[in-house]
């Protein structure tokens, strides 16, 4: 079913997105695909923009298009989401560096991987995708602005086809590599939806909302494990997709519009949520399951070894 606590939005284009000058905006990355171009409308209005990605040199070659993209500043920030390590180093960094975060925008993230772990021995899709993002937002949360700013987790319809399994959280058995990526997106959704119950329940005024990009043609396809999956998906994309720029205004929605409310999802509406307009998207009923919410972040609180307090 759509989310019902939203202001109807539909038909959102990024000529709604208001002059963003004097607010920071910190994209997890955003030196590629649907991170850059979203990182570069925000840039384009004036915002000053942090892309955190980890490859110094793809960081600096994104940063040279973005510099000069608006009136805002343009930074770089070194962020591995696979290695606690980094998360924990960039963190202090960012606090170091940069005032209130507006927008913490969660995008980075890898699709269907070989199996192989993250530095902290998790499996790499939901040790990317939901871990390393619940450790970096729970380490990042002190820093939000706290008068109206804004937690996006980019999720994907991919989310409607997943199952969280507790038992095997780790694909330590029968590891399948489409299936492990459906589940972190389920757990991008669940983690989103139970941050913005906790920060309803705190009275904060801090809004978590959730977005997905439909089908669009990113570089992750390119990375995908199998070869004839990434030319399948490749071929199918050019069919029923859209460029990854259409592919970032869920996002920058998320990130900008003040009619975007805690506990909302907005993203492509068209041919079966992959491209199209873009308003209230639907979350299927098992990424609002509050039990399996609560259960998934206690349990990454146990495995990051950190709290996420609101």
């Amino acid at each position: 079913m759509p989310t019902t606590t939203s202001p109807l939005i539909r038909n959102w284009t990024p000529d709604e997105v208001p002059d963003l000058s004097g607010k920071t905006f910190l994209v997890t990355g955003g030196n590629s695909g649907i991170g850059f171009e979203a990182a570069k409308m925000l840039a384009s209005n004036n915002a000053d923009v942090v892309i955190a990605c980890r490859s110094e040199a793809k960081g600096k070659q994104a940063l040279a298009k973005l510099v000069n993209a608006g009136a805002g500043r343009c930074e770089l920030l070194s962020l591995d989401l696979a290695d606690s390590a980094s998360i924990r180093a960039a963190a202090k960094e960012a606090g170091e560096r940069f005032g209130a975060i507006y927008g913490l925008v969660n995008n980075a993230g890898v699709m269907q991987t070989p199996k192989q772990k993250t530095a902290d021995r998790f499996e790499m899709q939901l040790g990317v995708n939901h871990l390393g993002h619940f450790l970096w937002t729970a380490l990042m949360m002190g820093q939000i602005d706290g008068r109206g700013g804004r937690v996006v987790t980019v999720a994907s319809i991919a989310h409607k086809y997943a199952r969280i399994d507790f038992d095997n959280l780790m694909m330590d058995r029968g590891y399948n590599p489409t299936e492990s990526y459906l589940r972190s997106k389920l757990a991008n959704l669940l983690f989103a939806q139970e941050l913005h119950r906790r920060l309803q329940k705190a009275g904060s005024k801090i809004r978590s909302i959730a977005c997905h990009p439909g089908y669009s043609t990113t570089p992750l396809f390119s990375k995908a494990g199998n070869p004839l999956m990434r030319v399948g998906q490749e071929l199918s994309s050019r069919v029923l997709g859209q460029p990854q720029t259409r592919g970032a205004w869920p996002t920058v929605l998320a990130a900008t519009d003040e009619r975007a409310v805690s506990g909302g999802y907005y993203g492509p509406t068209g041919f079966f949520d992959m491209r199209g307009r873009v308003g209230d998207a639907i979350i299927e009923r098992r990424a609002r399951n509050e039990v399996t919410a609560a259960r998934l972040w206690e349990v990454s609180e146990e495995l990051v070894g950190e709290k996420l307090a609101v």
